[in-house]
């Protein structure tokens, strides 16, 4: 008998984190690895924050909390929604969870019945795929390429929609390409979807604090959507927590209290102290990292400089978060001693070991011919790695 269940048997590891290990164990073996792999900021959290955390620890908020989160906590992240996004939810329709993809994770077993079709463009972040699988669901992708800057028209959406689809689900800032829809582009998708009132729409929007091109534009603000719109977010990647763990979303009250259900049995709520740190996080004004996106725009000028003068690779300039999206099919075929480099997978196999440079392949985000390139460390780090990346490739041949 099968010991370990076929539902995980048939689930795929996170691609970015498998590239992760991987440059771990390679510099635990003494090889100097830079590693592009992960999405996660290299600034510590802002001091402010901590010491908001380290005077929750002295006040002893060590108990038990409600599962959705403190009641201060919602209050605080409906009084961001409202003023950041213009977003209106009451308490009741926001719940706190262990970073923004148990959120996902406890929408999807909310909404996705076994048959289910979830619409998804690609690229798309990493662990849609798998927790639609998990759900029992079907991914239906929907491919938006490099000249349409990976975003999905009208009417792609339109074409992809079938008495089946139950949910859409996409995040602007995107991970894994960076870009973004604007207010015009989410408009003619909503366009589409006010002909489909079944399906509900999961908007990841993790990435709102780093936008290089103006204010974050929100799906649910638009007509039409009112009762319909999940959105999720998080203190990850815009204050720079990634390990306190800490997720929210704001949602239509039965599907609110169908995440608090799932969530009762699984982890109950998030770490008391992260949630008391989130509260000082959200209130304040979103200008207070500001200094973070300055950064980021900053080495994301200069690693387009440096990509664009590698040749082969195809780029467009991404204007959020904080990857590029490379398409590298021009280097397939092409030969490393006696191998070949046949798919974008090979490719990052090969900057790992020549290069030393840890890239994720597009295959991973729905994207074959791609690779995903982070510049979340530092400048001498990326400088450094695509003068590597650029000698790797001049070998090819």
């Amino acid at each position: 008998m099968q010991r370990i269940s076929q539902r995980v048997l048939n689930m795929a590891e996170s691609e970015t984190l498998a590239m992760a290990r991987m440059s771990r164990e390679l510099k635990a073996q003494g090889y100097d690895i830079i590693n592009l792999s992960l999405g996660e900021p290299d600034f510590d959290t802002p001091d402010f924050i901590k010491e908001a955390a380290k005077k929750a620890i002295d006040n002893n908020y060590s108990h038990y909390t409600p599962v959705p989160g403190y009641d201060d906590l919602l209050e605080a992240i409906r009084i961001k929604f409202e003023r950041d996004n213009g977003l209106v939810f009451n308490n009741n329709q926001i719940v706190v969870s262990t970073g923004a993809k148990q959120c996902i994770a406890n929408a999807m077993l909310a909404l996705v019945n076994v048959g289910d079709e979830v619409l998804v463009p690609a690229p798309y972040w990493v662990s849609y795929r798998e927790i639609i699988k998990l759900a029992g669901g079907k991914s239906v992708e929907i491919y938006a390429p490099i000249e349409q800057d990976f975003k999905i028209t009208p009417q792609q959406l339109e074409a992809a929609i079938t008495p089946k689809s139950k949910v859409i689900i996409f995040s602007s800032p995107s991970n894994p390409t960076g870009s973004l829809y604007t207010r015009e582009e989410l408009e003619g998708i909503a366009e589409v979807l006010r002909r489909y009132p079944n399906i509900t729409i999961i908007s990841d929007e993790i990435y709102e604090l780093i936008n290089f091109i103006g204010k974050h534009e929100s799906i649910g603000t638009l007509t039409g959507l009112e009762n319909r719109v999940v959105t999720i977010n998080g203190l990850s990647k815009g204050f720079a927590m990634t390990g306190w763990r800490l997720g929210y979303m704001g949602a239509p009250e039965d599907i609110a209290k169908a995440c608090i259900k799932i969530q009762g049995q699984f982890t109950s709520a998030t770490c008391s102290i992260t949630q008391r740190a989130a509260i000082t996080a959200l209130l304040a004004h979103p200008s207070a990292m500001d200094y973070m996106k300055e950064a980021f725009l900053k080495r994301r000028n200069i690693m387009y400089e440096l990509l664009s003068s590698i040749p082969g690779l195809k780029l467009n300039l991404p204007p959020g978060a904080f990857y590029f999206f490379p398409d590298v099919t021009s280097y397939f075929g092409k030969k490393s001693e006696n191998k070949i480099i046949k798919t974008a997978d090979d490719l990052c196999m090969y900057l790992l070991h020549d290069a030393h440079v840890a890239t994720v392949p597009g295959s991973a985000f729905g994207a074959e011919g791609y690779i995903r390139i982070s510049y979340a460390t530092s400048e001498k780090d990326l400088v450094m790695a695509a003068e590597r990346v650029k000698k790797s490739l001049e070998k090819l041949s």
